[in-house]
């Protein structure tokens, strides 16, 4: 099963995310195998960290609340809330299989939030070459839709904003994002 995580950094946060940039990283490693998409947000400026994106494939929601709730900038108090969803790969790859690989162009996190009328997007835009990740976010059992994420190349944010079908979302939120892990 497929996981979205997107952890929000606590406003003023920065100090205590730095000081544990290694736990966060030794952490993560132990997902290695699992990761499907991993990587920081910012502030509009490139570089004021914002939040965490972690796409994994897990066994199950009760694995996904404890990879989500163990990690140590949410046990410190660096993040605000956490966004955990199941979700469905649509492009069937990682961020690492991506062809136009992990530094060319901007790259944004695009999330479609429902409700919404009905479900939007369930299948991949007809121009995806430079999608990253995209899948709808479905509820625990996967039976109901309740939003798209996305991590896009594009050449800004309303471009990026565009790999989901205006209207048909609650509200649709753009971050820069950039490949993570290990530099």
């Amino acid at each position: 099963m497929d996981f979205f995580c997107y952890h929000r950094d606590r406003p003023g946060s920065l100090p205590l995310r730095s000081e544990l940039l290694e736990r966060h990283w030794s952490y993560m490693d132990q997902y290695a195998a699992e990761m499907i998409a991993r990587g920081p947000t910012f502030a509009d400026d490139g570089e004021t960290p914002t939040g965490s994106v972690h796409i994994l494939d897990l066994p199950d929601p009760a694995t996904a609340r404890a990879f989500a709730f163990d990690e140590p900038n949410y046990q410190a108090g660096v993040y605000r809330d956490v966004l955990l969803r199941r979700w469905d790969n649509l492009l069937g790859r990682t961020m690492w299989d991506f062809p136009g690989g992990p530094t060319t162009g901007n790259r944004y996190l695009v999330l479609g939030l429902g409700p919404a009328p009905a479900a939007a997007d369930l299948d991949t835009p007809p121009d995806s070459n430079d999608l990253i990740a995209y899948g709808p976010l479905l509820s625990d059992d996967g039976s109901a839709w309740l939003g798209t994420a996305a991590l896009v190349r594009a050449p800004d944010g309303e471009t990026a904003r565009g790999v989901l079908t205006a209207g048909r979302y609650a509200g649709i939120e753009v971050h820069v994002w950039e490949f993570g892990g290990r530099r």
